[in-house]
């Protein structure tokens, strides 16, 4: 993109420029040592692409060495800032479906995509803490996005500490109908892949109304928002809405969900390894071939 300086060493470049705002837009093996480092040499503010690391261990250093440094740090869950997904946080708010008791999410993985409908349950659900965590995971074919390994199909299962539960169903042959529904005692909120984008079906109703939105939930206008409130927020000191305390608690049921399939069993929170259990497991070669590569 060209620039009037450029650097090939980004620890050389903290050094020479001092920046106030960093933002990295690296592969996720990357994200860590280069959240560490900005944070220790004086950066006040850190926007990092997601997911926030490969492993938990890592994503839990970024987000409490940033805490402890008082240095603002945001992933880059965009999706927040769009109109269908604001609009159907404050639907289930204004109790338009009763009481939130569910929330479904269906798409192609947990780590690199799932990032995004993982952080979306926590939205819709208030930023609640998870209390505990069982899945599984099949990798028989390994994929690698941007260099960190991929399960083929996927199965979440979780449970707020406010008694709502959520499933995320990933990869092959998983299709829910829709890319997330939410599940109230007196009604059902649609999030569509394509057209419509939102519908509801409430207590009252004899079917699906469509809900008219503006904008899709690919919408590029989220960039800018995000640039706005990271600015907004250091200046006032608020909490950014793409913060990485709300970034962490989705991202430990997504290694949760790993530690499960690892341990054939139910994992209650908080997670207590620093691995990724996916990773693991193919290198000890028992969920895929040792010589994946």
């Amino acid at each position: 993109y060209g620039g009037p300086r450029i650097y090939t060493d980004y620890t050389e470049m903290l050094r020479a420029e001092k920046p106030d705002i960093v933002s990295i837009c690296t592969w996720p093996h990357l994200h860590a040592p280069m959240t560490l480092a900005a944070a220790e040499g004086g950066v006040r503010a850190v926007h990092c692409e997601k997911p926030m690391a490969p492993t938990w261990g890592e994503a839990r250093r970024m987000h409490e060495t940033c805490s402890r440094l008082g240095v603002q740090l945001t992933f880059n869950h965009q999706r927040r800032f769009l109109e269908p997904f604001q609009l159907v946080r404050r639907m289930i708010t204004e109790g338009r479906i009763g009481a939130l008791r569910r929330l479904e999410a269906q798409c192609s993985d947990l780590l690199d995509w799932g990032t995004h409908w993982m952080d979306m349950l926590f939205f819709f659900n208030g930023e609640t803490a998870a209390q505990w965590v069982i899945g599984q995971i099949d990798a028989r074919k390994v994929h690698r996005i941007f260099g960190v390994p991929a399960e083929e199909q996927g199965l979440c299962h979780f449970k707020f500490v406010n008694g709502v539960h959520a499933t995320l169903c990933t990869g092959f042959e998983m299709d829910l109908g829709c890319a997330i529904r939410v599940i109230g005692d007196a009604g059902t909120i649609e999030v569509g892949w394509g057209e419509p984008v939102v519908r509801i079906w409430s207590d009252g109703t004899t079917g699906w109304e469509v809900v008219p939105v503006s904008e899709g939930i690919h919408d590029e206008a989220a960039h800018g928002r995000v640039a706005a409130d990271i600015v907004r927020c250091l200046d006032t000191g608020e909490r950014p809405l793409l913060s990485s305390y709300h970034a962490v608690q989705s991202t430990e049921v997504i290694f949760a969900t790993y530690e499960s399939s690892r341990r054939r069993g139910r994992i209650d929170l908080p997670l207590s390894v620093d691995d990724a259990g996916l990773v693991t497991m193919i290198g000890e070669g028992t969920v895929a071939p040792a010589s994946d590569s």
